[in-house]
């Protein structure tokens, strides 16, 4: 199996299956009455029935609802979690999860204190010197309700309210997570990639579920859970219609591509991000998302265009912003192209924010990840030579006659090791037998983890090829600049060299090397039969 040289290989020969759909939502929860000072006025007057428009009896209103959210947790057995500044709500989301054992129902209840706009009433005077009140929008630290709950249909998502007035909500929840439990009501076979699919019995069928997520699906969550939740509006209220409504605040839209090996997939993403660093340039940022984007002084596209290479620890993601809209592209578990666009201002696309508009934005979230894999093109840099390559990889004998294997230059396991060193480098205080451990085998993507052993061993190799140094008096090792050198060679090398060049020599279609290969095979028999050498 020859492995990928450009985008095109990678898709026609590299490809098991592939998925569009809808990752993760972040949408408003509002109501669009009650947004801007007038509106609360009218609230207090006709809805409230008071003379005076004051934020003051509001304050009851945010205390009932406290009240009820304590009473609902009681009645229901349910946790009440405060967050803690610097805590992953997400791990303790996956914590409560992991025990949950119905079909659905509410996780916990999280408390946070956060920014967010509200209204107060502040004293203003007339041009006679009286005082009167005068509602204003400001934003203030206030409570955060988050509901965390486990649907039949959507699987985990949350809820989280203001406390104060007009108690405006986020709703996110996961489309894949939706997709995997729709698969398995109809039946189809599948195997998870984190919230994703990794296999799938019939991806067609699969792609049609993922289509039908959609903003009446979407509306009727909504309403499922705050029927069933504390409300912070009256039945009156809402049958004077005042009633929450959906607008993105942000969506995700992802390609997956499920890649034959890992091999594939690791190869491809350093050829990627090493090749399309200008990939963030304005006029390639143009043909990715099909936009104009202007120059000069008079009306210029905003925003700034760039690309950036993240790592995250051995997994780099590749980043093209567009204004406030954001393309990343990374190898997902080591099993898929990941190519997700984020649009987190719908207003770049000249689309409104309502949930309504989510097919358009779907379209354009889709379009832009199939023309990022269109503009990427893959060349090669190849990288020749090593001073050092029979010292690093041939065994020696340590003065006490004991033998080191060397590090062979054809072994995954040495190149996943090389790769590790290159991590490493980066450590200041060094790391550990458990660190190359857990490193290592995230690198080969092997089921089972490296033992102790294994480490123990490798860790033996490095030290006595002069790669690694122990830090005196500790069980830590730091990379010694011999080894950052020759792990940055021979990496390189490997992958971008010997690869690279074996897979256009065994092509069955025509390429440089092969043209120049046997254009000299041809000119050597030439000879020979004009040398009179040949059978």
């Amino acid at each position: 199996m020859t492995l990928p040289r450009t985008v095109a290989d990678v898709l026609s020969e590299h490809v098991v299956f592939e998925l569009e759909c809808i990752d993760r939502l972040y949408l408003n929860v509002y109501v669009p009455q009650l947004q801007h000072p007038r509106a609360l006025v009218g609230y207090v007057h006709h809805q409230l029935g008071l003379p005076v428009a004051s934020t003051v009896p509001l304050g009851r209103i945010s205390d009932a609802f406290t009240t009820a959210i304590h009473d609902f947790a009681r009645r229901h057995g349910v946790a009440v979690v405060d967050f803690v500044k610097g805590q992953r709500k997400d791990d303790v989301m996956h914590e409560y999860l992991a025990r949950f054992e119905g079909e659905e129902g509410v996780l916990f209840i999280g408390r946070a204190q956060e920014k967010t706009g509200v209204f107060r009433t502040e004293k203003r005077r007339d041009s006679e010197g009286a005082s009167y009140p005068w509602i204003v929008r400001t934003t203030a630290m206030v409570n955060h309700w988050y509901f965390y709950c486990v649907d039949a249909d959507f699987g985990p998502f949350f809820l989280k309210f203001s406390s104060y007035f007009p108690y405006n909500a986020k709703l996110c929840l996961n489309g894949h997570e939706w997709a995997q439990r729709q698969a398995a009501h109809a039946g189809i076979g599948f195997t998870a990639l984190d919230n994703g699919f990794a296999a799938t019995d019939d991806p067609a069928a699969l792609q049609v579920i993922c289509d039908q997520l959609g903003p009446e699906r979407i509306d009727a969550l909504l309403r499922k859970w705050l029927a069933r939740l504390p409300h912070p509006f009256t039945p009156a209220d809402r049958l004077a219609g005042y009633r929450y409504q959906l607008s993105v605040l942000q969506a995700e839209f992802s390609l997956t591509q499920v890649l034959d090996r890992p091999l594939s997939g690791r190869i491809f993403f350093e050829q990627v991000i090493r090749d399309n660093l200008d990939i963030g340039r304005p006029d390639q940022v143009g043909l990715v998302f099909d936009r104009r984007v202007q120059h000069g002084r008079k009306r210029p596209t905003p925003g700034r265009f760039r690309t950036r290479v993240l790592t995250d620890g051995v997994t780099p993601s590749l980043h093209i912003d567009y204004k406030a809209s954001r393309i990343k592209q990374y190898h997902k578990l080591g099993r898929a192209l990941r190519t997700e666009t984020t649009i987190n201002n719908t207003r770049d696309f000249k689309i409104g924010r309502r949930l309504t508009n989510l097919p358009a934005l779907r379209q354009i979230g889709f379009s832009a990840n199939r023309r990022l894999l269109r503009v990427q093109r893959l060349s090669h840099d190849p990288i020749t030579g090593a001073d050092a390559f029979h010292t690093t990889c041939d065994p020696i004998l340590t003065q006490a006659g004991d033998r080191i294997p060397g590090l062979r230059f054809t072994d995954p396991r040495v190149h996943a090791l090389l790769h590790t060193l290159l991590v490493f480098r980066l450590h200041l205080h060094g790391f550990t037998n458990r660190d190359l451990r857990q490193t290592t085998s995230e690198l080969l993507g092997t089921a089972q983890p490296m033992t102790t052993t294994q480490a123990s061993y490798d860790l033996r190799r490095l030290r006595h090829h002069g790669l690694i140094e122990r830090i005196p008096h500790t069980h830590r090792y730091r990379v010694t600049n011999t080894g950052l050198h020759t792990a940055m060679f021979l990496t390189r090398a490997h992958d971008r060299l010997l690869r690279t060049g074996l897979a256009q020599l065994t092509s069955p279609q025509p390429t440089r090397l092969r043209t120049a290969a046997d254009a000299y095979d041809k000119a050597v028999d030439q000879l020979a039969h004009q040398a009179g050498l040949a059978a």
